[in-house]
């Protein structure tokens, strides 16, 4: 039986129409299958190897790391290397009311530490978030994304959820004493790469704080040099109570964070004792991954040319059934008339050795998110391929 025969029988799928590409291994922006054939990666598993795949530091943190343990105890009692240098290297980078790290598995889990620790820290129960929002699968992340299709076979779900209409600065009247946080994203995502107006952002800092509401920004996809600076709200001239890391942390790995001031993060330590724990929350390999990822796009400053590299795919990508090119930085989706025509060109280009894909609310956008470290010539060589699948 054929690897690809054992991924339909044996593994649980999320659709009926996944990608089905074997991969045999992958090196850079590039995937290669089992009989060599490359794949120029597009989508960077989803926002997530910004430095490229298998990158030769992350590559020898894990070995390094695996030389001295795996696993030791549960998150937040032993003290580990990988896990406070990383937490420092961040703070290091954060503006200083971000000053405490805690460490989980992914950016759904993020997002549920957070909606706790808001919560808690506020006395209140009401959480605020946008319509068209994605911030994850789990229980909690799912009462808050705002789209009801994705949500109604599973409700009921949390309780006290709002949700409002995103870049609309009139909505946030709707932010109240009630309100324990408003989370938002600081470029959409999931719902096409729409970026917010700096407007409308500061506004949302401005109400949270006249109301008392936790700002948490979730950067998971957008974090870490992928708009053109190494974070998101640096756009706005905002600083978040609570951000939310994931997918490019690790450099590959599985590893998430939410970041708030000591003050705001000592509510878990009390009433109840141990009011958020995880097992393998940073787990020793995968901060050490992390450590030399984040050391990666902080020493070459990686976030310095992505707006010339963005402004690269919107030179080339010139074409009439191309409606629009939203997004900043390289986190762009492409617009097209219809879903159908959007998943021509991603088969056709899979075919022709670029990956790329849709987006989860608009699957009409064919999503471009590379690694940072894509050239210009792999990006003339990618776009060349696209306006190929559009003839």
């Amino acid at each position: 039986m054929s690897n690809r025969e054992m991924f339909y029988r044996f593994l649980g799928q999320t659709s009926s129409f996944p990608l089905g590409v074997e991969i045999e291994r992958a090196e850079g922006v590039y995937m290669h299958g089992p009989e060599g054939k490359p794949y120029l990666d597009l989508i960077s598993g989803i926002s997530v190897s910004s430095i490229g795949h298998r990158h030769s530091r992350v590559v020898q943190a894990i070995k390094d790391q695996a030389d001295h343990y795996l696993h030791l105890m549960v998150y937040g009692e032993l003290v580990q290397s990988p896990q406070v240098n990383l937490a420092e290297l961040l703070v290091r980078h954060l503006p200083k009311p971000l000053n405490n790290v805690f460490l989980v598995n992914s950016g759904s889990e993020a997002v549920e530490g957070a909606l706790k620790l808001a919560k808690r820290y506020t006395g209140r129960t009401e959480v605020v978030s946008f319509r068209n929002a994605y911030h994850g699968s789990t229980l909690g992340s799912l009462s808050i994304m705002g789209n009801e299709t994705m949500k109604k076979s599973f409700r009921p779900l949390i309780p006290d959820v709002r949700i409002l209409e995103y870049n609309n600065i009139q909505a946030l009247e709707a932010v109240s004493g009630r309100t324990a946080c408003v989370i938002a994203e600081t470029i959409q995502g999931e719902a096409g790469a729409m970026a917010p107006s700096e407007g409308f952002m500061k506004a949302l800092r401005k109400r949270c704080d006249e109301t008392g509401a936790l700002l948490i920004l979730d950067e998971i996809q957008a974090g870490l040099g992928r708009t053109g600076k190494l974070w998101g709200f640096e756009h706005f001239g905002i600083i978040p109570d609570v951000l939310l890391l994931a997918k490019a942390l690790g450099g590959g790995m599985p590893i998430g964070a939410f970041i708030a001031p000591a003050e705001i993060m000592q509510s878990l330590t009390h009433t109840p004792v141990l009011g958020h724990i995880t097992t393998f929350g940073g787990n020793a390999v995968c901060a050490a991954a992390a450590l030399a990822n984040v050391g990666v796009i902080t020493e070459e400053k990686l976030w310095e040319d992505v707006d010339e590299k963005e402004a690269l795919f919107r030179q080339y990508l010139k074409h009439p059934s191309i409606k629009n090119i939203r997004g900043k930085g390289l986190l762009l989706a492409l617009e097209f008339d219809s879903f159908e025509q959007n998943k021509k060109v991603i088969d056709r280009c899979l075919e022709m050795g670029v990956l790329t894909d849709w987006f989860l609310f608009a699957d009409h956008c064919l999503r471009i998110a590379p690694p940072l470290i894509i050239t210009r010539a792999q990006i003339k060589e990618a776009c060349e391929v696209i306006l190929k699948a559009l003839e």
